[in-house]
């Protein structure tokens, strides 16, 4: 058994209990084998008949261990008393962060964001201000992430929580006041993928470079609307950072779930960070100890290091992809699209001229990236014409590079500092990309408009990267990439391997279900063909409206699919003018049909996409 670095013998003072709790915890043991994935939903279902085992494709009512909402807590607050809730079923369940609009001083942002705060303390939630950091990385530094558990946000990047061994996933805000209501919610079990790293990285790689790379090999909608469990030899040689960022861009790649398992590389990094939250108490004769943080703490390790959760040798998976880290070089996403992704050695001739660069948001602003950038720049200066942005993922990262002389490194190179939070990722505030502008960018997401003018170009690219390109003014890597120690620059290996066949739900229903009362038999309309696969949210509903909690549903249909056709909304508004000359009938819904492309809507968890379409007089998307 691994064991804790730093573990005490307190473990064994307490082994009796602890026992009963194991002895509780496993006391359902399903013969229907699981993947570690569906036992760790199982742990959190609720109301499932006796025997039931979870698996993939089941429809469950699951209560979360926590669930997170950020600048849309106050909308979230606006459903809760819609409902007609007036009770939060458990306090210690929700987290408030604020994060995404933290640039924006304006006395209605402030109004709201002290809104937030009071409903907070009304109800005992626990809030973190505008400034403590990024929710996702607040999530992980303060334990409401943790292995073994579920834990839910109001956010499309909660698979991030997986890089600690967390079932994380996203909902939405109508989800979020219902579960702060009654403390659960339901969700289906997606499909289960089993990703399987082998080799490790050569140096001057990263996970970065991992997951850029995968989400263009695996390009054909491989994971969409999967779990993902990362396996393999591969994954060892992966630090928690890399695995943070990988997990994080999981919802890039098409995925609802990537979790990565609870190894020793995992238990070193908690009792380093254990280490740390027991140095700054103390007690003495006079001075009691401080109390042991609530969620952090080796009791609660060392439940997680004597109780672990594996797959099952024989595990159910609906595919298996193969990754050779080995062969892996750094590689650059884009522009504008996570599916294209190039080896940089490949797109260093091009020397595609950069106007900004990024150094910012929850995949790639922890300490590792800071001074990954940091050791770029030393010594060196931003170029002439480029503008260099960062922020680092929380208050606690930036003090700890402020420390380690990281922070001011970059500063002394000439980057701009903006606030811990999202900022410049979801096109808020200061440093967006301007029309004709190209940006290169350690964030997790560059489609069309996400980071400023849909005339802009955006890539996504390593810390290191992007530092060297911001210092020479085009995409590059840093001089001490040293080639001779990486593999031949060229596509990775990857592959399909064979999976076992067998159903991937335990409750297939093939029964006709009645429709909803008062939904629609039928829909009459207009076609509108929108011939592009993977449109994305930030193309239906642009990010800068987000958190305008305000805007009425006639300005949203206004600015409806501004960033992938201008002239959308003028559009179907014509086509609802024609069609109004036109009988009506009775269970007949009359609008404009909308025909997408494969995957429509991929991207953010935004409810207003839906909203907006539906305001614009689209009814049904098919």
């Amino acid at each position: 058994m691994s064991r804790l670095p730093g573990a005490s013998v307190l473990w064994a003072g307490s082994r009796l209990g602890s026992l009963r709790l194991f002895a509780t915890a496993a006391a359902f043991r399903p013969a229907i084998p699981q993947t570690l994935i569906e036992k760790v939903v199982q742990k959190y279902a609720v109301d499932l008949p006796s025997g039931k085992a979870v698996k993939a494709g089941d429809y469950v009512m699951i209560r979360p261990e926590h669930v997170m909402t950020h600048d849309n807590t106050g909308p979230v607050i606006s459903k809760f008393k819609s409902i007609g809730a007036t009770k939060i079923a458990n306090p210690k369940q929700l987290v408030f962060t604020l994060d995404h609009d933290v640039q924006n001083k304006s006395e209605k942002n402030l109004a709201k964001y002290l809104k937030i705060e009071e409903f907070g303390r009304e109800y005992g939630v626990d809030f973190y201000p505008a400034g403590r950091g990024i929710g996702h990385q607040v999530l992980i530094e303060e334990g409401y992430a943790f292995p073994y558990t579920l834990t839910v946000a109001s956010d499309s990047h909660s698979n991030m929580y997986g890089g600690v061994g967390c079932v994380g996933t996203p909902i939405v805000r109508t989800d979020a006041a219902a579960l702060w209501a009654t403390g659960k919610t339901w969700w289906q079990v997606p499909r289960m993928v089993k990703v399987e790293f082998k080799g490790k990285l050569a140096p001057g790689v990263t996970g970065k470079d991992v997951i850029v790379a995968l989400c263009g090999s695996f390009n054909k909608d491989e994971v969409l609307n999967a779990a993902i469990e990362f396996t393999g030899e591969g994954v060892s040689a992966l630090s928690v950072d890399d695995r943070l960022t990988i997990a994080n861009m999981t919802t890039e790649w098409g995925a609802l779930v990537g979790v990565f398992p609870v190894d020793q590389i995992l238990l070193d990094w908690y009792g380093k960070v254990l280490a740390k939250l027991e140095f700054r108490t103390f007690a003495s004769g006079s001075i009691p100890a401080l109390p042991e943080h609530p969620r952090i703490n080796r009791r609660r390790l060392d439940a997680v290091q004597t109780s672990p959760i594996a797959s099952d040798p024989s595990a159910e998976y609906a595919s298996h992809l193969v990754f050779d880290l080995s062969t892996l070089v750094p590689h650059v996403s884009g522009p504008n699209s996570v599916k294209v992704s190039t080896p940089l050695p490949r797109l260093e001739q091009a020397r595609i001229p950069i106007q900004k660069a990024y150094l910012v948001s929850c995949t790639n602003s922890r300490v590792s990236d800071i001074a990954a950038a940091a050791e770029v720049m030393k010594g060196s200066k931003v170029a002439p014409g480029v503008e260099f942005y960062i922020a680092a993922a929380s208050s606690v990262v930036q003090q700890e590079s402020e420390r380690l002389g990281d922070w001011d490194a970059l500063i002394a190179a000439g980057a701009k500092v903006l606030p811990a939070g999202c900022g410049p990722c979801i096109g808020l505030g200061t440093g967006l990309l301007q029309e004709g502008e190209t940006g290169i960018s350690a964030t997790n997401r560059n489609y069309k408009g996400r980071m400023g003018h849909p005339k802009a170009q955006a890539y996504l690219a390593s810390p290191a990267v992007v530092a060297a390109s911001a210092i020479k003014g085009y995409i590059c890597g840093p001089d001490s990439l040293d080639a001779g120690h990486l593999p031949p620059t060229g596509i990775p290996t990857f592959s399909v391997a064979a999976t076992r066949s067998g159903t991937t739900s335990s409750t297939i229903s093939t029964v006709d279900e009645p429709l909803f009362p008062g939904f629609p038999a039928a829909f009459s309309g207009r076609l509108v063909f929108v011939p592009q696969d993977n449109l994305s949210t930030d193309a239906l509903y642009p990010g800068k409206y987000t958190y305008q909690d305000d805007i009425t549903l006639e300005r949203q249909a206004q600015v409806v699919m501004e960033n992938y056709d201008t002239s959308f909304a003028a559009l179907v508004s014509s086509l609802l003018k024609e069609q109004s000359q036109l009988p009506a009938s009775e269970n007949t819904k009359q609008g404009v049909i909308l025909v997408s492309g494969y995957n429509f809507g991929t991207g953010s968890s935004r409810e207003q996409a839906a909203t907006a379409l539906k305001a614009a007089g689209v009814p049904v998307v098919i």
